[in-house]
């Protein structure tokens, strides 16, 4: 436990379980009576995160004199982290009475962390929301799903009416399973708005932007499973042993057998560094130039790949003018770091190989976290570590299906499967809609000229990204003519997404209470139920879990699993595909949204089959490769999961159902689900062929740049029969290289008539838009990659800093800084103004450094999730930690008078924001440098807000949010807030 606890009082009133006893009209309870009540013995709830299979124990079938029927096993997932562990329930009569890990899960092999272990608790938990409900006059009542579905459908078409479809702001969930965030994506395209986006957009949508702007694909290259073939290890801005603890167990057993360095750079020593061969304690917010000192010394050594970089690699000789200007003294000048670590660091990982690099939140939460991926991939290009086993980005998500999700096209920027807003993109999904394209453009708003910019024609406006989940509240509180759209932001509906996770809470609270219309659909309410003081047209309607509804979700490493229901959903909580069905009734587009699927009764209403809808997706997700990974061949995976070797995650060539394939069939799994692909364990891996997993680097950047060929040279994978670079495949390239011929009739019928007929529209359907998979088919035939086989570019002339340059942090303790490295001049990006550079600049001016002089970071903890709602609510987790904390520098400590778990106000530079929180004294973070969890809400700048919840539903530990006092500032590309590296003040509480 992070902070041990003797009869910790928490208000004056008790500790915060005992608390939430009272709140649930029991008498008071100590933690001891606790325990004894729910037969634990003392101890055994503290050590919950360090157990697995000995927690629980396997159900056995009840004796025939029980008269109790037998019980049943269901298999399901985690709903917490990306690592994908295997959870199996125990079910009698309908009720879900027992759980154990999957012992023959290849991911987690019978072990859980605490989270995973209390999963039964997310169903059976009484602090769900049990129905649906509204706000009257202030005062939460509960009403019929009907009457939530009509008067929320009635709001919306008027809203829709007065300000256009772009002011109804739709935010999922990474926590959907694919189909519901398939779903999502497909009604927010019916309803006219590219609005849409989910918790990636705070977590890793930087890392999409970065690595596929390197490489061609935004994800994970390899797999948890596989770093226990890597030798040397960088991680950055992850904590591994407490965000993804199982993940560590892969990543510990091949330290241990590898003899692997394990190098650890953060600016805290965490659980994870205290696994590492060596810590290396960074200045936040310097991770660029810390990549570019270890690149100086690489390329001064010639310790770089030269043959890769020669064969695979575009753009050095550009980027070497930047790289070679962090010499040693000005890495330690702007890092703190010396010459002899990072030198040390850097010829470790250039030479004892595989090496692989790690990041998750650490490095993408940044004004400039697009630049940082784009650092780090830079770094994998220069030593050849990337394509093939034991090396490349291993990128460690937060959220269950965050990967999925984001697949899903649940951004502001995509469609499903990454295709983008061009009327090429959106065209092919109307297709697999089976709706015209002049109906999809009828939903999208006209735009009017404002301030000098240009009118957009609905056509025009349907490929213009939306606003970022961390921008929504500015774009209701502007004024409309500052945002790109017809309206401002009059509406949301959220479904499963909290608040407190996005910064600038007091602007978030306040955007709240300027909206027409919240909808929030969540098993628990979130913050965004309770940080406002609206009193009316304010919704809550009771989502089931996903132990409660089929469907698959993707783990990190690209790997899908299909989870069974467990039980029906409980209380009157209804699953997400059916609510969005019902509500696209409402709003009158149900018949041509959902004609596509296979409808069956569900609890309350008609919902289609997740089977159906991940057929759909199988039908259009050509460019990502979703389209081999059928219910069928996913369900034998989970059925076989003892077959897949725990190393190469590949089942045995001669199993009758799952033969050669690659467990969860990682995407890309090429053509159709008949093809048999088995998936690809290894991105741009050229040492396999392409029908065993291989590939190559993806040119989607052109053919050539100022007389430079982007293809790769001399590299192509094994038994291609085209012996160098080639571009994307088309019907052209088919026609060019004689293999259209190879195309069955039928699969030639398809792409005719996706030409329309025409010769010059025929020759141009790519392996992107053939429904039929033919050109795929054809060109993995011939041994070659459907994208083509291009190089990785570390010049991305498309992005706003084509080679990543160091940037100080918008609010920075080092003003000498800013001069050289200032944040990026103000701008506008994704429909809405970027001031960074004028606040920076003010920050500076204002001298906010000397009243703000600690640097605060945040993270996560083993014991909670997210924004903390689920594990909050969840007493098993909530006995491990029960308070909101800051870890303060032993020296920070005893200059400012405070005591270990004492009460402290922690105060930031905007909004006169501030937290009363505890303090943990302790020397894992530096002298100047404060750390926060980012679990908490409940409390507001000191305020509880306990009772804002309906009756029973809040959570049983509150806390302060970290992002009450994080501040503003954007990354350019992808909207990315600054979550970790910000200033604070630090006083003891009176």
């Amino acid at each position: 436990m992070l902070i041990k606890r003797k009869n910790i009082q928490a208000s004056g009133t008790g500790g915060a379980l005992a608390q939430s006893f009272l709140g649930m009209g029991q008498r008071r309870l100590d933690r001891r009576s606790f325990l004894r009540r729910s037969g634990v013995a003392v101890g055994g709830l503290a050590a919950v995160s360090s157990l697995s299979g000995g927690l629980f124990q396997r159900a056995e079938a009840a004796t025939p004199h029980n008269h109790a029927a037998p019980a049943e096993r269901r298999k399901n997932m985690c709903t917490h982290c990306s690592v994908g562990c295997s959870v199996i329930a125990e079910v009698q009569n309908g009720v879900w009475v027992g759980q154990e890990p999957a012992f023959e899960s290849p991911i987690n092999r019978g072990s859980h962390c605490a989270k995973g272990a209390s999963s039964r608790e997310l169903v059976h938990g009484d602090r769900r929301l049990k129905y649906p409900m509204k706000k009257v006059g202030g005062d939460w009542v509960r009403i019929t799903w009907e009457q939530a579905i009509d008067e929320i459908g009635a709001k919306m078409l008027e809203i829709r009416e007065k300000s256009g479809a772009d002011s109804v702001y739709m935010l999922g969930s990474a926590k959907f399973t694919n189909e519901a965030s398939y779903l999502f994506r497909k009604f927010s395209a019916f309803w006219g708005t590219n609005n849409v986006d989910h918790q990636a957009r705070i977590c890793h949508s930087t890392t999409v932007a970065g690595v596929a702007n390197t490489w061609g694909y935004g994800a994970q290259t390899n797999s948890y499973n596989d770093i226990r073939n890597a030798k040397t290890l960088i991680f950055m801005g992850s904590n591994a042993a407490e965000a993804h603890p199982v993940a560590m167990q892969h990543i510990l057993s091949g330290k241990e057998t590898q003899r692997a360095n394990v190098f650890v750079l953060d600016p805290r020593m965490t659980r994870t560094a205290a696994h590492a061969t060596e810590f290396v304690r960074i200045r936040p917010g310097t991770d660029i130039a810390v990549i570019w000192g270890m690149l100086w010394h690489i390329f001064e050594n010639g310790w770089e790949d030269k043959d890769f970089i020669r064969k695979r690699v575009y753009g050095f000789d550009e980027a070497k003018a930047e790289i070679m200007k962090w010499n040693p003294a000005e890495v330690e000048r702007v890092t703190g770091l010396t010459e002899e670590v990072v030198k040390r660091v850097a010829q470790t990982f250039a030479t004892v190989k595989p090496a692989t690099f790690i990041w998750c939140m650490g490095g993408t939460q940044h004004t400039v976290g697009t630049a940082n991926v784009r650092a780090y991939c830079t770094l994998l290009l220069a030593t050849g570590n990337v394509g093939d086993i034991g090396m490349g980005a291993n990128i460690f998500r937060g959220h269950t299906n965050v990967q999925g999700a984001t697949d899903m096209g649940l951004d502001v920027g995509n469609l499903p499967c990454y295709y983008g807003l061009a009327p090429a993109a959106w065209a092919h999904w109307c297709r697999v809609w089976d709706v015209p394209f002049s109906y999809i453009e009828s939903r999208f708003d006209d735009v009017p000229a404002k301030q000098g910019r240009e009118a957009r024609t609905r056509a025009q406006n349907m490929e213009v990204s939306g606003i970022p989940s961390t921008r929504w509240f500015d774009a209701a509180l502007l004024d409309a003519d500052d945002v790109d759209q017809q309206d401002g932001i009059k509406a949301m509906v959220v479904f499963g997404h909290g608040a407190n996770t996005i910064p600038r809470m007091k602007a978030a609270q306040n955007g709240m209470n300027a909206l027409d219309l919240l909808v929030v659909a969540d098993p628990h309410p979130t913050t965004f139920a309770a940080l406002h003081t609206r009193t009316d047209n304010t919704y809550l309607l009771p989502i089931c879990t996903n132990f409660e509804c089929h469907g698959s979700r993707t783990a990190s490493n690209r790997s899908l699993q299909w989870g069974e229901k467990v039980v029906e959903p409980i209380f009157e909580s209804d699953n997400d595909y059916a609510v969005i069905y019902r509500l696209s009734q409402r709003l009158g587009f149900a018949d041509e949204m959902f004609k596509t699927f296979e409808m069956v009764d569900g609890k309350f209403s008609k919902e289609p089959t997740a089977e159906s809808i991940l057929r759909e997706v199988n039908r259009g997700g050509w460019s990502t490769g979703y389209t081999g990974q059928s219910p069928e061949r996913l369900k034998a995976h989970m059925r076989n999961q003892d077959k897949f070797d725990i190393i190469t995650l590949r089942a045995p060539k001669d199993d009758p159902e799952v033969g050669g394939d690659y467990y969860g069939l990682p995407w890309p799994c090429w053509g159709t689900p008949e093809m048999k692909h088995p998936g690809t364990h290894v991105l741009y891996n050229t040492n396999v062929p392409v029908a065993e997993g291989g590939g190559a680097f993806r040119p989607r950047f052109g053919l050539e740049r100022e007389g430079v060929s982007l293809l790769a040279e001399d590299s192509w994978p094994v038994g291609s029969d085209i012996e160098d670079g080639y571009p994307e495949f088309t019907m052209a390239l088919l026609q060019k290289l004689g293999w259209d011929s190879e195309l069955t009739a039928e699969e030639r019928a398809v792409i005719e008539k996706i030409g329309g007929g025409d010769p010059e529209k025929i020759a141009k359907v790519s392996w992107t838009l053939d429904l039929s998979g033919g050109i795929q088919r054809v060109a993995i035939a011939h041994g070659c990659v459907p994208f083509g086989n291009g190089k990785a570019r570390v010049i991305a002339w498309n992005l706003p800093d084509p080679v990543p340059v160091h940037r100080e942090p918008i609010y920075t303790p080092r003003p000498d800084l800013v001069a050289e490295y200032p944040t990026r001049e103000d701008g506008r990006q994704l429909r809405m103004p970027n001031i960074g550079h004028t606040i920076q600049a003010r920050a500076v001016e204002q001298k906010l450094f000397d009243q703000f002089p600690t640097v605060l970071t945040s993270g996560r903890l083993v014991e909670f999730e997210g924004g903390g709602e689920e594990t909050r609510s969840n007493p098993w987790l909530a006995e491990l930690q029960q308070d909101m904390f800051c870890e303060v520098n032993t020296k920070d400590a005893a200059a400012k008078g405070i005591k270990d778990g004492a009460w402290i106000w922690v105060y930031g530079p905007e909004e006169n924001a501030k937290v009363r929180v505890k303090a943990l004294v302790t020397d894992r973070v530096a002298p100047g440098v404060a750390f926060m969890p980012f679990h908490f809400a409940g409390w507001f700048m000191g305020e509880d807000q306990r009772g804002k919840y309906p009756q029973g539903t809040d959570p049983v530990v509150l806390g302060e949010s970290v992002n009450a006092v994080t501040t503003y500032g954007y990354d350019p590309v992808t909207g990315m807030h600054e979550g970790k590296a910000t200033l604070c003040r630090i006083e003891a509480a009176a």
